[in-house]
């Protein structure tokens, strides 16, 4: 682990908070905290409205804290930086309008042959987020039980995954969140996002820690271990918010 990391780094759903659900006021105070101290970094494949619903808006009133707080929405194909009023988007990588209309074609008819095109659900299964297309199994807002037990060994996400990627050879399809599948650009990952975070603050890969849940092989936050960058594997955000507690303290703040 980088013994004092100037950038911290973070997967939202399951690391942060619970998959679609605000940050507890614990984590929002710790993440000013680090702030502080450190750049902060989010990187997820969820939308910039659901960083502002889930993080944002739930973060203390800390002005000289939030212009050290970087929002890289779906895997860093958007990249937000606060301005002195609210968080504002730096760029947007968006896919074109054929490669939407293939991505949606791709998922809902592989998900259709598969079984796995869902007939009651908490919301839209599929989502344009502009620079990414997602695909939810239960809808946007499906609680997280019905996630967890939709798919408990992701061997349906797995299959979707690969049925998917197969018609769209031309795009990145990877495995998102416990029920999700999410279409970008070509080489579009968390690991993306973490060479435009450090393009952005000038600051190298070997001085970033990240924290994330899903760090296995499979998983949609193992780029970035695979990059090189420093991680730690947590088991959910009490997990996250213990090893911060014990981080924070060895931080010096900005003088």
């Amino acid at each position: 682990m980088t013994p004092s990391p100037l950038v911290v780094a973070f997967d939202l759903d399951d690391t942060l908070a619970p998959s679609k659900s605000p940050v507890a006021d614990r984590v929002a105070e710790q993440l000013v905290a680090l702030a502080r101290r450190v750049e902060v970094a989010i990187i997820s494949g969820g939308q910039i409205a659901q960083f502002r619903a889930q993080v944002v808006d739930r973060l203390p009133d800390a002005p000289d804290a939030l212009a050290h707080i970087h929002l890289l929405p779906t895997c860093g194909t958007q990249y937000f930086r606060h301005d002195g009023t609210a968080f504002r988007a730096l760029y947007a990588r968006d896919l074109t309008a054929d490669e939407k209309a293939r991505a949606l074609a791709a998922i809902e008819e592989e998900a259709v042959r598969l079984g796995y095109w869902e007939s009651e659900t908490w919301g839209p299964i599929l989502e344009d987020r502009g620079s990414q297309i997602t695909f939810s199994a239960l809808g946007q807002s499906a609680p997280v039980d019905a996630k967890k037990a939709w798919d408990p060994t992701s061997a349906k996400k797995s299959a979707l995954r690969d049925a998917i990627a197969a018609r769209l050879p031309d795009l990145e399809v990877r495995s998102g969140g416990s029920t999700s599948i999410d279409v970008t650009r070509k080489g579009i990952d968390k690991a993306y996002g973490m060479e435009q975070l450090a393009a952005e603050t000038g600051i190298a890969l070997d001085d970033m820690l990240f924290y994330g849940d899903r760090l296995d092989p499979d998983g949609n936050d193992y780029p970035v271990k695979a990059m090189g960058v420093a991680c730690v594997a947590v088991t959910g955000w009490e997990h996250t918010a213990e090893l911060l507690d014990a981080l924070i303290p060895t931080l010096p703040e900005r003088g």
